[in-house]
């Protein structure tokens, strides 16, 4: 199976290194599926879950982040995705992301309100 080197990248740390089949992500012009081959290009990452087709070494099966702004960028079977906000969905805290979603709607705080929307949209796996 062909696959493509993807590396996820918060400003503070690497989130995420791997083999993988398809990529999807939203972007300024709306989702986008990569996958190995892909045309190369160059985007803006609105916020939003970044689902992972994992192959290789681990197996197959899915990582999903939660993604707030970036850049994604592909050539050469390397996709790198390059974000302000990355959490894994493994690592949000589900009633953190309640309370912070209730906070904002309270406080009409549409940023805060996507945010927290995202993370748990990233956790439940809802689109």
């Amino acid at each position: 199976m062909a696959e493509l080197h993807v590396e996820l990248v918060a400003a503070d740390r690497k989130v995420w290194s791997g083999e993988a089949g398809l990529v999807v992500a939203r972007t300024t012009s709306g989702d986008i599926g990569v996958m190995p081959g892909h045309q190369p290009l160059l985007g803006v990452l609105e916020s939003g879950p970044v689902n992972i087709r994992t192959t290789g070494e681990s197996g197959e099966g899915t990582v999903v982040a939660a993604v707030h702004g970036g850049f994604i960028s592909f050539a050469d079977n390397k996709l790198s995705l390059l974000a302000e906000i990355a959490e894994l969905s493994d690592e949000i805290d589900v009633q953190r992301a309640e309370r912070a979603l209730e906070r904002a709607k309270a406080d009409a705080d549409a940023a805060a309100e996507r945010r927290a929307d995202v993370r748990l949209r990233a956790v439940t796996g809802a689109h």
